[in-house]
């Protein structure tokens, strides 16, 4: 599966989500409903996983953690914030270099309508 095809499945499991449960709650409440909604799409996923962060030479000690990675080619990184900011996006950007994959998906929950929240974030796709 490529990473649109993943995208567009995350999105639709994404929009179940928002449909039943709306805006308003914790981050944590729609990753572990999310992922459910994944697990019912047969999308191989991982959660909070730990990427190591080199810098130059050295391995630093705090590695960051995703939110999840679908189909090991999407990142997914969730919100539930009044808006995301292009400080958001660069984050994401930063995690796509550090995994060496081409897309993300930036999901804030907390809207009116999914599709405001939803924006994807390539690198070099």
């Amino acid at each position: 599966m490529s990473e649109n095809e993943i995208s567009k499945l995350v999105i639709g499991c994404a929009i179940e989500v928002h449909r039943v449960l709306g805006p308003g709650l914790l981050e944590s409440v729609y990753e572990e409903v999310l992922c459910h909604e994944l697990s019912k799409a047969r999308l191989a996923f991982r959660r909070q996983e730990q990427v190591p962060i080199r810098y130059k030479e050295v391995i630093l000690s705090s590695p960051l953690r995703l939110d999840l990675i679908v189909g090991d080619l999407v990142i997914v990184d969730l919100k539930a914030t009044q808006e995301t900011t292009d400080i958001d996006k660069q984050q994401l950007l930063t995690y796509l270099r550090l995994r060496n994959l081409k897309l993300g998906l930036l999901i804030n929950f907390n809207v009116i309508r999914l599709v405001d929240g939803v924006h994807r974030v390539v690198n070099g796709l």
